[in-house]
């Protein structure tokens, strides 16, 4: 099996908190960042969902923080889509600091929504499939 995808990012001073760590609410940020990251990989933007009339919502997010970064650190954030066959899938994301210290795990629980009638989509990797130019970056 292939690594999952990935994007680098640099913590920046005023994404930390008092205490000089990277915010909480920024390692949603990041994640963020690295799911619309994967979907343009794979030849999807957000003006081709909304095209097709769909959109990406979240449903769940936990966080596990293990390790703390700081301003000026340097980290990976993989992100992987695990298929359930139903209308949910799972987001598996890991920060890794660039010593290879995991720094947080992040696992999202998402769908695709119609977006005329406000409904998940029964089969959403199916979509993902066909919109993508590179579906391997899905797991597909």
């Amino acid at each position: 099996m292939s690594e999952p995808f990935s994007v680098r990012v640099t913590v920046r001073g005023y994404e930390t908190d008092v205490q000089g760590h990277l915010n909480q609410a920024v390692y949603l940020n990041y994640a963020e960042h690295a799911r619309w990251s994967l979907l343009q990989a794979a030849g999807i933007t957000q003006s081709r969902l909304i095209a097709q009339g769909v959109g990406p919502v979240a449903l769940e997010t936990t966080i596990r923080y293990k390790r703390e970064l700081l301003a000026g650190d340097e980290a990976d954030v993989s992100c992987a889509f695990v298929w359930s066959g139903g209308k949910i899938f799972t987001i598996e994301q890991t920060i890794t600091r660039a010593d290879g210290t995991v720094a947080a795990e992040l696992t999202g629980v998402g769908g695709l929504m119609d977006l005329k009638q406000r409904k998940l989509l029964p089969r959403p990797q199916d979509v993902f499939r066909d919109l993508a130019k590179d579906p391997g970056l899905f797991g597909l």
